[in-house]
């Protein structure tokens, strides 16, 4: 195929660019024998078979995880309510805060906010020797929380012991905590 020229641009060194743009590609002969290969070790369906999936995929997966944990670490400025969990391990930076539902006709109650990410299976309440009353002990490090219990599932109620929150985005009853 002759290279063609574009009589049309004027520019010495834009001709030269466009003229070397529009040479063919010479590529290695090995390349199409290895796309063959690839394409007949995935066969008909199109993917791996289970016992030659790439190694390099879980490594990838695991090296994005860790990334994106250091990200989220490093970063100070990230709300709360932006970060998965910090409901974190006891140490010097939290504090143990008990949270109590007198709840008698309850079957399971849970308590969802900013510091676990508003997840109903993160923090279970556990029954306590009082009939009806429920608790749960969360390790928080100082900020402002906004939470609220779900019961049995379906039914949401605010910590009738801490102040309510102005608004919810979700239209639930909220309370708010404050760690110090």
């Amino acid at each position: 195929m002759p290279v063609e020229r574009d009589d049309g641009i004027r520019d010495e060194l834009l001709q030269r660019v466009v003229t070397e743009l529009r040479r063919p590609v010479r590529l290695d002969p090995s390349v199409d024998a290895r796309a063959l290969r690839e394409i007949r070790r995935l066969g008909a369906a199109g993917r791996p078979r289970p016992a030659q999936r790439p190694l390099w995929l879980a490594g990838a997966a695991l090296a994005a995880s860790l990334l994106l944990a250091v990200l989220l670490r490093s970063s100070g400025d990230i709300p709360v309510s932006r970060v998965a969990s910090t409901i974190v391990a006891p140490d010097a930076s939290t504090r143990p805060v008990r949270l109590r539902l007198a709840s008698p006709a309850s079957s399971r109650v849970a308590v969802v906010g900013d510091f676990n990410d508003w997840d109903p299976g993160a923090t279970p309440l556990r029954p306590t020797e009082e009939q009806g009353v429920w608790t749960v002990e969360l390790q928080l490090r100082p900020g402002r929380y906004h939470y609220t219990f779900l019961i049995d599932g379906r039914r949401w109620e605010r910590d009738p012991s801490e102040p309510r929150a102005n608004a919810s985005d979700f239209g639930a009853p909220m309370s708010v905590l404050t760690v110090s």
